[in-house]
């Protein structure tokens, strides 16, 4: 009976040793995997972060390329990837503009319009109102007679509500500055053509039309006495909004959505303006950046990809690698690779990582600044957002290193640009009258994204170097486009030449 016992000891201990041995092989078989995947994902995070690279020669190399396509879309139209548009800007508000002006501020889904009362050069802005709607989805589609005739009614409410305080005065018209921002062949300071839509709108029996004939006749039909003085995008917007207060003001930049830029430029230096030179010897140039393409452009796979299933492939290029709406969907696809090639996130591939543009880049800025021990915000938003849970502390870090790697370099690029811009105006080093240059920036992503923003003037700094950096300012235009239209209707004002505007 005893030996019998022994046997089955020793068949336990000999079962138990196999077991403790397979244990062991399948620990150390598993470790093997996890290290194999984890130095998968490190060799594509590497060679992400290789693609991206900006270093400062290369920077240089796409400044001197902005420039030349600056040249090239002043001289001709189609001459250049960038569009130059004359904007028929030639007056810059000076300061001393009085009167009650509107600005109508469309520029994506929704819409603002604005009420500015100017004070002149000692008022400055006496009291601003507005009244934001947004746009139905249907009429994003529809004719363009339903969608100026909603905008139409809008502003007609606004109106009706006015204190007594803002009645005109006798035989004079109220003025709106029209900030539309979707690119459109300007053909006056009051009128232009719509090129194409974008964000979305597809409005065909608008394309080719005067946006501005549009607006007067659905305000004709709703009963608003209204003439339409200006018609502007946001980028002049903010360049006429920081001018307003800062005579120094000579750039314009809007950082969100989508980007784009706006400067002054010495109307002698276009050669395809074909009209009488202006009085101010000046004219605001509305770039359209965002379709800026080079060679030296640090062009990864996710872009290419992100570019080719875009609603406009080929177009916006600079825009896609710098702007808001797409910087968390380039994120995105870097972590589907990783998840699909080395089971970043455990064995399944998150469903909800499949679904393009489901970090926004507001999510992807939260998930960049957070400064917590365990990063906490990190977690919260992979499992908010994209459903995967119980991440750990290594994969979070690698999370806050992509980030860091596609605002970087979306941050670095932009900067690029504005050098491109400062040496196509001489402003790329010291100025023999000491004044300086300043930048009005805009825009949800300069604002609210503090690596970035902090990064771009860096960078530019870097760029220039110390010493001409000193000349070079960057200032916050907040909201610039709306107000910004309000002032140029105030300098383009059939008014604008009367001793004394009413208040």
């Amino acid at each position: 009976m005893k030996e019998g016992m022994g046997k089955v000891a020793v068949a336990a201990a000999v079962i138990g040793t196999a077991a403790a041995v397979g244990v062991a092989a399948l620990v150390v078989r598993q470790r093997m995997k996890t290290s194999g995947r984890w130095a998968r994902v490190m060799a594509i995070v590497k060679e992400f972060e290789e693609k991206c690279g900006t270093p400062e020669g290369k920077l240089k190399q796409l400044a001197d390329a902005m420039t030349v396509e600056m040249h090239a879309g002043l001289v001709s139209e189609g001459g250049s990837k960038l569009k130059m548009l004359i904007s028929y800007v030639d007056n810059l508000p000076t300061g001393d503009e009085k009167g009650v002006f509107y600005a109508l501020d469309l520029g994506g889904t929704n819409f603002r319009v604005l009420r500015v009362q100017l004070g002149g050069k000692e008022g400055g802005i006496v009291h601003q109102e507005f009244a934001e709607a947004s746009i139905p989805p249907e009429l994003m589609s529809g004719t363009s007679e339903a969608l100026f005739d909603y905008i139409a009614e809008k502003l007609a409410n606004f109106v009706d509500e006015e204190e007594q305080r803002f009645h005109q005065p006798p035989n004079r018209q109220r003025e709106l500055g029209f900030t539309f921002s979707f690119p459109v062949m300007q053909t006056s300071i009051n009128s232009g053509n719509l090129i194409r839509w974008t964000k979305g709108f597809s409005i065909d029996d608008a394309v080719g039309q005067d946006v501005v004939a549009g607006l007067t006749k659905a305000l004709q039909r709703k009963g608003v006495e209204m003439r339409v003085a200006a018609l502007v995008n946001d980028t002049i917007g903010t360049l006429a909004g920081g001018r307003y207060t800062n005579s120094d003001v000579a750039v314009a930049v809007i950082l969100g959505t989508g980007s784009n830029a706006a400067y002054v430029e010495r109307a002698q230096a276009i050669p395809k303006w074909h009209g009488p030179l202006p009085q101010s010897g000046e004219m605001v140039i509305n770039m359209e950046w965002g379709n800026f393409r080079s060679s030296h452009l640090p062009l990864t796979e996710y872009d290419h990809g992100l570019d080719i299933e875009s609603l406009n492939p080929g177009e916006q290029i600079f825009e896609k690698m710098i702007s808001g709406m797409y910087l968390g969907e380039i994120l995105r696809r870097v972590l589907l690779r990783l998840a699909e090639e080395a089971s970043f996130f455990g064995d399944e591939v998150p469903p909800k990582l499949k679904i393009p543009f489901i970090l926004r880049t507001p999510e992807m800025s939260a998930m960049h600044h957070d400064t917590s021990s365990d990063l906490r915000v990190v977690g919260s938003k992979l499992k908010d957002i994209l459903e995967i849970p119980n991440t750990s502390l290594k994969t979070r870090r690698v999370v806050v290193q992509l980030c860091n790697i596609v605002a970087t370099r979306g941050a670095r690029l932009a900067a690029s640009g504005v050098l491109g811009v400062l040496k196509k105006m001489g402003r790329d080093t010291l100025r023999d009258n000491g004044k300086k240059t300043v930048i009005a920036m805009d825009g949800g992503l300069y604002e609210h994204y503090t690596e970035y923003r902090e990064c771009l003037e860096n960078t530019l700094n870097e760029l220039l170097g110390d010493e001409t950096a000193n000349s070079i300012a960057i200032e916050h235009s907040n909201d610039g486009s709306g107000i910004g239209a309000a002032l140029l209707a105030a300098s383009h004002s059939l008014y604008a030449d009367e001793k004394s505007l009413s208040s």
